[in-house]
C-alpha cells in the first residue's frame, strides 16, 4: 500500500507567492498542501487544528512577523518541522530562526526544482539549507561559540546515539529503524536531548556537533 502523501501548511502573507508554491508541490505525489494562512496568527490556529508534516513560514509578514509567529509555533506541541521560506539571506535573520527553533531555512530565489526536492526533504524530516547561507552560518557559529557549555555526558547512551544520527542528518523514521525503536519513542528522546543541551532545533544540534567535534 502507498504511503500517505507528507503534509505541508503555508504561511505567507502574499497569496501569488502561495499558489505559486501550491502549484509546484502539485507536481510531487509525496507532498501536498493542506491549509494556506496569509498571517501568523491565522497560521498558528491552523497549524494546531491541522499538525501538518511540515510549516512552510515567511519571515516579513505585517502584524506578527516570521520569528514571532515561530516562538508561537514552537510553544505548541506540534509534531511537523517548521522551514522558514524568506527572501532574506541576513546572518541576523538565518541565526535567529535557527536558535528560535527552525528546522531549515529556504531562499525564495532557489530554483523551483532545487525547492521541490528541499520540501521533500524536509516534509521526510531532514533538514535543509538554502547552499549560499551555510558559510554565513559557519561564520555566525565561530563567532559565538557557546557549545563549551554543553556537556554531552549529560545525556543517556540512547540520547547519545540518537544526537550522532541527527548530526548524520538522519530523519526520525530512519533513526528509529537503525535503533529498532518505535518513531514516537525517537520523538521524545529527541525532545529530551534538545532540553538538556539548551538546543532550539534539530539544526542547531547537527551544527553544535559538527563545529564542536562533540563525538
Amino acid at each position: 500500500m502507498a504511503e500517505e502523501p507528507a503534509t505541508i501548511l503555508l504561511i505567507d502573507d502574499h497569496p501569488m507567492l502561495r499558489r505559486g508554491v501550491k502549484q509546484l508541490i502539485g507536481l510531487a505525489p509525496d507532498i501536498q498542501v493542506i491549509g494556506e494562512a496569509s498571517s501568523g496568527e491565522q497560521g498558528i490556529a491552523m497549524a494546531e487544528t491541522l499538525d501538518p508534516d511540515l510549516i512552510l513560514l515567511d519571515l516579513n509578514m505585517p502584524g506578527m512577523n516570521g520569528l514571532e509567529t515561530l516562538d508561537h509555533l514552537r510553544q505548541k506541541s506540534l509534531s511537523g518541522r517548521i522551514v522558514v521560506f524568506t527572501v532574506s539571506n541576513l546572518e541576523e535573520d538565518v541565526v535567529q530562526a535557527l536558535k528560535r527553533g527552525a528546522d531549515g531555512y529556504l531562499l525564495k530565489d532557489m530554483e523551483p526544482e532545487e525547492l521541490l526536492v528541499a520540501l521533500q526533504q524536509a516534509a521526510a524530516g531532514e533538514m535543509v539549507l538554502s547552499e549560499t547561507l551555510t558559510p554565513i552560518l559557519a561564520a555566525s557559529l565561530r563567532n559565538n561559540r557557546n557549545g563549551s557549555e554543553r556537556d554531552v555526558n549529560q545525556l543517556t547512551p540512547r540520547e547519545q546515539d540518537i544526537l550522532r544520527l541527527i548530526a548524520q542528518g538522519l530523519p526520525n523514521k530512519l533513526i528509529a529503524r537503525q535503533l529498532d525503536i518505535t518513531e514516537s519513542t525517537v520523538k521524545v528522546h529527541v525532545k529530551h536531548l534538545l532540553k538538556k543541551m539548551k538546543l532550539k532545533s534539530r539544526v542547531e544540534a547537527a551544527v553544535w556537533v559538527h563545529q564542536d567535534r562533540v563525538f
